[in-house]
């Protein structure tokens, strides 16, 4: 991890791994700290000090380095640490991190020794004013990965979870019965929404849990299809077996314990907007949960005893919980007629609101987030309207009665708000909701026009754009290669499918009448954390040393990760890939770069 690569002189100092909830980040931290324990690997380094966020958050008062690691570690009592030590530190869990974190206004301090806030100190470790040869390894979910500066960050790593093959290997260890695997495998890749979902390794728990048992009970066709299915099965199922493991009662019903699931839902839909995951008594007693009754929902939440912070309590996976929040938001409409997305002032008023305006007003909340906080829940409590699924949880509805009246005009709903053209994340998510209401009528007339050859002629609606975005990243093929003269050679088509560009790992655009404009949201994917290109093909556009100016800002940022391109009209590029130092042009050579220097003088 911070290994020089060949082309490289720096010193690699502070890595960055990023990557979402339940992808594994802390699970690497345990299993890098125990080969190192046991001697398998790193044997250089002399001291590892894991310091997670969470823990962190509680010191208070003035410092130094060596206060807090004392308190964390008072086996270090008296050790002074020097440059001359191999020492590296963990940072586990940035998006927990309360402080500040005030890079540009704290103070500079070079001595392991002074006192200062805990901001200043961290701060000043990893800008490398304190212990300058330590080692830094920061572990964030990627909405929090631009609280450290760019020029603090020497090497970005995401985890990107299980990749296809990770999937299937998974099932097949889990399930010791391999015609069981096999089947729970076939289901899965049948529904892209859930096999795209199975790259995070907790989804592939849930999966297993769940299919397993339907399947030893059901015929397939009434096995989870969606994302919102497969969660509310999850519900029964961890209720179901709570309710046996921890009173000793087998039940003919689903147990279902209304107040603590709205309980933990309060307590869920509270929390959302933080994607906090950890709670402590006094945040389930302010929600009404009684402390006792979570190990009756261990499957959904667990507690645990950790040092300096006593016993605290976290959902299994942030999924849990936006599902939890959506049950909550959606029982309190269908039984008490209240909108949790009003203030309790206005709700007590008993004000009352249709499903479908509900549901609209959570749908323009959900599109209003720049980071994306509501839309899997979103996508949970579209998906909780449907009359399949809001039989399953009757038992915690006051009253039951059919709420599909409103599934056609919701879906009409959210295809009228592609024209207003959100966010390539946005809209992606707006076609997974349409999947959860069983909408597939924008991905099928996209797939129509690609099957027959007719998609450069259409002329596409913003709708369209965004479904064939839609299909190119769900497709069961990997994408290697985008090639933009297979789509519609123009600026438009471009920036449309920039979200495709971004997963690739080579990017032709070759003679596509390309201009500088082109060039500055190129820029902007370069410079994207999440972006994989490795190859870039601009040859035989008018992108004009003005674009060239616009494209090195990307080619300048530490997330780029090119290793090739091919710009054989543009003179100046050649010289900015010379000049930086940058190891990514093709049909270059020496003397081409000496006779356009020579046109210059």
């Amino acid at each position: 991890m911070f290994e020089l690569l060949p082309d490289q002189e720096r010193p690699i100092r502070t890595v960055l791994t990023q990557g979402v909830a339940g992808i594994g980040k802390s699970i690497c931290v345990q299993k890098f700290i125990l080969d190192w324990a046991e001697e398998e690997e790193y044997k250089d380094i002399q001291f590892i000090f894991p310091l997670p966020f969470r823990e962190l958050n509680l010191k208070k008062g003035r410092q130094s380095l060596m206060d807090i690691i004392c308190f964390f570690f008072p086996e270090t009592e008296g050790l002074r640490l020097t440059d001359q030590h191999n020492v590296m530190f963990i940072l586990d869990g940035l998006d927990e991190c309360q402080l500040p974190l005030a890079f540009q206004k704290n103070d500079s301090i070079n001595n392991v020794s002074e006192a200062a806030s805990l901001d200043v100190v961290l701060t000043n470790l990893i800008k490398g004013n304190l212990l300058p040869s330590a080692q830094i390894w920061i572990t964030t979910r990627p909405a929090a990965a631009n609280r450290i500066p760019a020029d603090c960050v020497h090497r970005m790593t995401e985890l990107r979870g299980f990749n296809d093959q990770q999937k299937e290997e998974y099932f097949r260890k889990r399930i010791t019965d391999q015609v069981m695997a096999k089947k729970i495998i076939d289901h899965i890749r049948e529904s892209r929404s859930l096999y795209i979902m199975c790259h995070i390794p907790v989804f592939c728990w849930i999966s297993a849990t769940v299919l397993q048992k339907i399947l030893e009970e059901t015929e397939s066709e009434e096995t989870p299809k969606t994302l919102t299915n497969m969660y509310t099965c999850f519900l029964i199922f961890q209720t179901v077996q709570g309710n046996v493991k921890y009173t000793g009662k087998d039940a003919f019903e689903i147990p279902w314990d209304k107040e603590a699931i709205l309980g933990l839902g309060k307590l869920s839909f509270q929390h959302l907007e933080e994607s906090n995951l950890i709670f402590y008594i006094e945040d389930l007693e302010k929600c009404g949960i009684d402390p006792s009754k979570i190990l009756i929902c261990s499957g959904l939440c667990t507690q645990e005893t950790v040092r300096f912070l006593g016993t605290v309590f976290s959902f299994v996976h942030l999924s849990i919980q936006e599902f939890l929040a959506a049950v909550f938001a959606y029982l309190s409409l269908r039984n008490e007629h209240r909108n949790v997305f009003e203030p309790q002032s206005t709700s007590q008023e008993r004000k009352i609101i249709e499903l479908i305006d509900f549901l609209k007003t959570a749908v323009d909340k959900a599109l209003e987030s720049d980071h994306g906080h509501l839309d899997l829940f979103l996508r949970f409590l579209l998906g909780l309207s449907l009359e399949s699924n809001e039989k399953l949880i009757r038992g915690l509805l006051n009253q039951t009665g059919s709420s599909s009246d409103c599934r056609k005009e919701i879906v009409e709903y959210i295809k009228l708000k592609f024209r207003e053209n959100p966010s390539p994340e946005r809209s992606i998510n707006l076609f997974y909701c349409l999947n959860e209401l069983n909408d597939d009528s924008l991905v099928k007339e996209i797939q129509s026009y690609m099957s027959s050859g007719r998609l450069a002629e259409m002329k596409l609606s913003p709708a369209q754009w965004s479904a064939l975005v839609f299909v190119l990243l769900t497709s069961k093929e990997k994408l290697e290669e985008f090639d933009l003269q297979k789509f519609i050679r123009s600026e438009e088509c471009l920036n449309r499918l920039l979200p495709v560009v971004k997963e690739a790992k080579s990017a032709l655009l070759s003679e596509c009448n390309l201009t500088e404009r082109s060039c500055s949201s190129l820029s902007e994917v370069l410079s994207s954390q999440s972006s994989t290109l490795t190859l870039l093909d601009l040859s035989n556009n008018p992108i004009q040393d003005s674009g060239v100016e616009l494209l090195s800002e990307g080619l300048k940022s530490s997330n780029c990760k090119l290793e090739k391109t091919e710009v054989r009209s543009s003179p100046t590029f050649i010289l900015l890939c010379f000049i930086t130092g940058l190891n990514i042009y093709s049909y270059i050579n020496c003397s081409t770069i000496v006779c356009y220097l020579q046109t210059l003088h």
